[in-house]
């Protein structure tokens, strides 16, 4: 079951609450305000200084006064998940991911995704993991100014499966998955963009669509103020969502018209131009009921039949259907990048390869790698890896250029005592000392450091200056 999430900031009201466990409400108080602040961005504003503080802002809260908060770990925590929103991976939509999160390395994942106007967002997130794990999955409106902090839409304190938000404005947003602390398991993110609307002539499509909104009528002195979508006589044409039927008449410009008012998304949509009306006023309809039939009643008698579709929005008057009528055109990437190596740590087999932003050719590059680099494996999105650097840089590489860090690249002799270390850095943890004349497999190189297993079998860095 679906939870269907609206823009609360845009107005308008939540269609559904089920599974939530928090919603982010604003008091009646600021919803008063509302009708006075002018622009959306100072409205958010407003409500951001009376919401209640989100399940993840109060599970940071409960750490400070559990006297947790100064504690490495609970920092490395909070820091994980600052981080993850600071550098949300652009994402194209659709977009699936698998990952997975370590419970001894406090780790986030964040996408920052671009809904469109008249698009909905949907998002199915689960996470396996064999502890009562609590997870933090949330999603924050990023705003238009570049100095205001981004803006929690909705914040769930445990999985909560499918979702939706509406957004009516459109706009950038992120969404964040962080575990508590000491728990992870394995991820999986579903993200897709559908119509807002159902399509309202059944068997039709966007091709059927050929009278725009905005073109002249009677000779510029008035402008369409909807689109028409041509189909044989008789056509069945549908309930575009969920609403109650407030007006059915007949009128010398639309002919038979049918008014149905949809309380979502604060709308009334018009039907003109019928063959006849199926419902009366006063009905309730539910999407893709009949609610009449393609004609050309009214002033199009002399055109052929089709259906005049209009939106109109209070405060906003008549807007342009079809990007809430228009499916997203791209498909589900299949999911081809071998997940068995999540959680663990491969290495790039060629020179130069590219880490990207996002999954994808067309993704912004971030930097080129040298061959041989080692890699963690933090998640897996069609044909690329989502990976971490040894220095903590995060992004996506493409699976099939990468290969096993078990078999090795060379083989050193240490020829000056050494120390192995958790990271490739001077001041990293020491994890064993080295001594001369140990033989030391190396499975990778990083900025002047070699990857290598010790005799004991541990894994770490050791310093690539000094040895033969």
């Amino acid at each position: 079951m679906a939870v269907i999430l609206v823009d609360l900031t845009d107005g308008r009201r939540p269609a559904q609450l089920r599974m939530m466990q928090k919603a982010l409400r604003p008091p009646v108080t600021v919803a008063a305000l509302c009708l006075v602040v002018t622009g959306c961005e100072q409205v958010e504003q407003v409500q951001d200084r009376f919401r209640d503080l989100t399940p993840y802002e109060a599970y940071q809260e409960s750490l400070v006064e559990a006297g947790l908060a100064e504690t490495a770990l609970a920092r490395d925590w909070m820091a994980a998940g600052r981080a993850a929103l600071d550098g949300a991976a652009p994402i194209p939509l659709p977009f699936e991911e698998e990952g997975f999160i370590t419970a001894e390395d406090p780790g986030a994942m964040a996408y920052r995704i671009s809904v469109p106007r008249g698009q909905k967002l949907t998002a199915d997130v689960s996470l396996q993991s064999d502890e009562d794990t609590q997870v933090f999955v949330e999603l924050f409106r990023v705003p238009a100014s570049d100095g205001d902090p981004l803006r929690p839409i909705v914040s769930f304190d445990s999985i909560p499966g499918a979702f939706e938000h509406e957004p009516w404005r459109g706009g950038d947003f992120v969404l964040r998955l962080q575990p508590e602390l000491l728990r992870g398991g394995q991820y999986r993110v579903v993200l897709r963009l559908e119509a807002q609307l159902a399509f309202p002539v059944e068997g039709h499509g966007m091709p059927a669509i050929q009278s725009t909104f905005g073109m002249p009528r009677d000779g510029g002195r008035r402008s369409h103020h909807g689109v028409d979508i041509f189909a044989r006589r008789g056509t069945p044409v549908l309930a575009t969502s969920d609403g109650v039927v407030n007006r059915v008449d007949v009128t010398n410009l639309g002919g038979k018209v049918v008014w149905l008012r949809d309380p979502v998304r604060n709308a009334n949509i018009y039907y003109a131009h019928l063959d006849s009306q199926y419902v009366r006023s006063g009905d309730r309809v539910q999407r893709g009921d009949t609610v009449g039939f393609v004609g050309n009643s009214g002033n199009a008698r002399t055109t052929p039949p089709h259906l005049h579709f209009g939106v109109y929005r209070r405060g906003e008057g008549p807007v342009d259907p079809a990007p809430f009528l228009r499916p997203p055109a791209a498909d589900l990437a299949e999911l081809t990048a071998d997940l068995d190596q999540l959680g663990g740590w491969v290495r790039l087999r060629d020179d130069g390869i590219r880490l990207r932003a996002a999954p994808g050719l067309r993704a912004p590059v971030l930097r080129e790698l040298e061959v041989h680099t080692p890699l963690r494996v933090l998640g897996g999105s069609g044909e690329y890896f989502r990976v971490r650097l040894p220095d903590g840089g995060q992004g996506y590489v493409a699976a099939r250029l990468t290969e096993s860090v078990d078999d090795p690249v060379t083989s050193q002799v240490v020829a000056v005592t050494d120390l192995m270390r958790a990271r490739p850095a001077t001041e990293a943890p020491v994890m064993t000392r080295l001594e001369v004349g140990t033989e030391v497999p190396g499975l990778g190189r990083f900025d002047g450091y070699l990857y290598v297993r010790s005799p004991e079998g541990l894994t770490g860095w050791m310093s690539d200056a000094v040895q033969q």
